[in-house]
């Protein structure tokens, strides 16, 4: 298998009969969390937050292991806490 064919973040994600039902947006020992929302980037603040939503909200990565937390755009090949993979790792917003 390529790497190229790995699921990653932003990876879309097909029904049984291949009709688009959304991407990836995190992980966890379960699998993956899939968002439907279309019409905005994978990894926005828009995507996490509704327009009613008060207040400003940061875009970081979170572990899903330990909770560590980190700035979204130097998102890590592995948790610097615990050492969990990247594929543990999915965007977070913070208030």
């Amino acid at each position: 298998m390529s790497d190229d064919s790995a699921v990653k973040i932003g990876t879309a994600v097909y029904d049984e009969d291949g009709n688009e039902i959304g991407t990836v947006r995190g992980f966890n020992s379960d699998g993956f969390f899939v968002t439907t929302r279309t019409g905005v980037a994978s990894l926005s603040v828009e995507h996490e937050h509704t327009p009613h939503d008060l207040g400003e909200a940061e875009l970081l990565w979170r572990c899903s292991d330990c909770g560590e937390l980190g700035d979204i755009a130097d998102i890590p090949d592995s948790c610097p806490e615990c050492g969990a993979p990247r594929e543990h790792l999915y965007y977070w917003t913070e208030d």
